[in-house]
């Protein structure tokens, strides 16, 4: 099986920075994508940002300038260094990953979400 595992999520000051971490691990031939979405109380998920493996990111107009998406092959890790935060931006965020685990098929998984709180 795959997991994605979360972390780095927490509570920060408006105006403060955090590093969320996700870990793939299992039986991987190769990920394409990485990605990282959120979801607020009452709000649906909304995608975040967006890697590929050459490291090619986009970002959600709501987070460009301030959010940076990395991501480490070797290790098959994905990275999201949010500075500014603002309270619009507490949620779970989830982390997503396109991988396949053969040479034929692709899949898309899920982490467990990490919550981020941000006080105004």
């Amino acid at each position: 099986q795959v997991q994605l595992v979360e972390s780095g999520g927490g509570l920060v000051q408006a105006g403060g920075s955090l590093r969320l971490s996700c870990a793939a691990s299992g039986i991987i031939y190769t990920i394409n994508t990485m990605g990282w979405y959120r979801q607020a109380p009452g709000k649906q998920r909304e995608w975040v940002a967006i890697i590929t493996s050459g490291g090619s990111s986009n970002y959600a107009d709501s987070v460009k300038g301030r959010f940076t998406i990395s991501r480490d092959n070797n290790k098959n890790m994905v990275f999201l260094q949010m500075n500014s935060l603002k309270p619009e931006d507490a949620a779970v965020y989830y982390c997503h990953a396109n991988l396949r685990r053969n040479a034929f098929t692709s899949q898309a998984y899920w982490g467990q979400g990490t919550q981020v709180t941000v006080s105004s």
